[in-house]
């Protein structure tokens, strides 16, 4: 019997019985054509007896882990009027993951999808943490005189994170200082490997609760050895190598092919259709950060592969980087100017509530912030959506709407369960049967003025709940992106 069809507990111990061999860890990030991949998928350890060689005249040009964390606080400082830098915690040698995020309102939260970029997960590809800098830097130096850059930095918050693996980079590996693939440590959806916190590693850790504490709407990791737009799944149920869509396939493949297209020469790769793979088709992996961003996070993420040499020479940095600047610029403006954007709202408080957004036929949801209650739906323009908006103790509402090459802003407007906009009548009003049966008796004479009563009341209802839905479409037209339509309150 192949190995694909055989149960995972099987597959483990399999596995378990081949750690003493020496092999090549294969990579999101670099495959080894010459590694069939029949054990790496599971494999958090790194097993090679020797790390690859990275001498000092390939290592020469790069920041070290220092002056990289001296170009972050100095940008921080150059550019403090849409920065700020922060932490999101420490490697296991210590070193502080620093972020940079980058909005005109940098220290607020507002209602704005976030974006955020990783770079060197893997420690010898260390090609992400220089082109991110260089992003943050053309992003300051560019801001109010080019349209790109003012529109990113005005509609949303981007958070750049350059490097995920410092130790790694220190130690010229793949791995963290304790040799873990970071790549291979997040819980996975089809097996159980990942499931014990305590062997989590401190960056693992450190991204899992950055994800938790903001509300990403989309992300992308840059790797090295390969030039490709990874997207989910990255696994498969059987751990068979084929094409595995995630429900949000057809958006992921769009996402993909924005960044493809936009590179100098991605998208005119012979090896991937289009310059954009399936990850579970290109090979299977399990415990990866991307399928984990996308299920636990509702984080669209992309998996970047920017570089056919994992560790390139040092002058090729502003090459590499003018290759990708586009595809970079045009993924985050993707955010903004397509997809759909929107709060949600209680009808009987007119405050905003964090409840989530799906389409119909696409089994995901999109939760909304808890401070703004703002959802935003990343989805293929150019077709028709029945956008659900619910949560528990308040009615779900739909809508039909045609998503063309704009961006289109849907808030709602959720009743409370039990109510349905008319006036409900008690059960027993013309015939109480009750004790004190006089209070309520309606006698014939008077019907018609319990009628017009009861009139009244409906009608004041209705203005009542007609102004409280007009003051919060007034209030939603604060809601601010310059390329979006005028919003649609539901």
């Amino acid at each position: 019997m192949a190995i694909s069809h055989l149960q995972p507990v099987v597959i483990l111990l399999v596995l378990s019985a081949f750690a003493s061999l020496p092999t090549q860890a294969a990579a999101r990030g670099g495959h080894d054509p010459l590694d069939d991949g029949a054990h790496e998928p599971f494999s958090r350890k790194l097993l090679e007896d020797k790390p690859p060689q990275i001498t000092e005249e390939m290592v020469r040009g790069y920041m070290s882990n220092a002056e990289l964390e001296a170009a972050v606080h100095a940008f921080g400082s150059r550019c403090s009027n849409i920065s700020r830098v922060y932490s999101i915690g420490k490697s296991v040698n210590h070193f502080q993951l620093w972020v940079i995020e980058i909005s005109d309102k940098p220290r607020q939260r507002e209602a704005e999808p976030a974006f955020k970029f990783i770079g060197n997960v893997h420690g010898d590809e260390p090609v992400g943490r220089e082109v991110l800098m260089h992003l943050a830097n053309w992003l300051c130096d560019n801001y109010l005189k080019d349209s790109l850059a003012t529109l990113i930095v005005e509609n949303m918050h981007l958070h750049i994170l350059p490097t995920m693996n410092p130790d790694g980079f220190a130690l010229r590996w793949r791995g963290n200082a304790n040799n873990i693939d970071l790549n291979r440590d997040f819980p996975d959806q089809f097996f159980s490997v990942n499931n014990d916190i305590d062997y989590r590693q401190p960056e693992t850790r450190a991204i899992m609760n950055w994800v938790k504490q903001e509300h990403f709407t989309a992300s992308a990791s840059l790797h090295g050895g390969a030039l490709v737009a990874n997207y989910p799944w990255d696994g498969t149920r059987d751990t068979s190598k084929h094409y595995y869509g995630c429900p949000d396939d057809k958006t992921f493949r769009h996402m993909a092919s924005v960044y493809s297209r936009s590179h100098y020469n991605m998208s005119l790769s012979k090896e991937f259709e289009g310059g954009i793979t399936n990850g579970a088709l290109w090979y299977p992996i399990y415990g990866g950060m991307q399928d984990w961003n996308y299920i636990h996070g509702g984080c669209f993420e992309l998996t970047l592969e920017i570089s056919d040499t994992k560790w390139p020479k040092a002058d090729e940095l502003p090459v590499i980087w003018e290759h990708n600047r586009m595809s970079m610029l045009n993924l985050l403006a993707t955010l903004i100017k397509s997809g759909v954007h929107g709060r949600i709202f209680a009808a009987d408080t007119g405050r905003p509530i964090p409840g989530s957004v799906m389409i119909k036929g696409i089994d995901s949801k999109v939760s909304a912030s808890s401070t703004f209650g703002d959802y935003h739906r990343i989805v293929v323009p150019g077709e028709t959506y029945e956008v659900v908006a619910s949560m528990e103790g308040f009615q779900q509402k739909s809508t039909r709407i045609m998503l063309e090459q704009e961006a289109v802003n849907l808030d709602f407007i959720l009743d409370p369960d039990g109510t349905d906009g008319q006036m409900k009548l008690p059960r027993n009003v013309g015939g109480c049967h009750c004790d004190n049966a006089k209070l309520f008796h309606v006698e014939e004479a008077h019907l018609w003025l319990y009628l017009l009563i009861v009139s009244v009341l409906l009608t004041l209802y209705l203005v009542f709940k007609r102004k409280t839905a007009s003051r919060l479409a007034s209030r939603l037209l604060t809601y601010r992106y310059s390329s979006l339509r005028r919003p649609v309150a539901v």
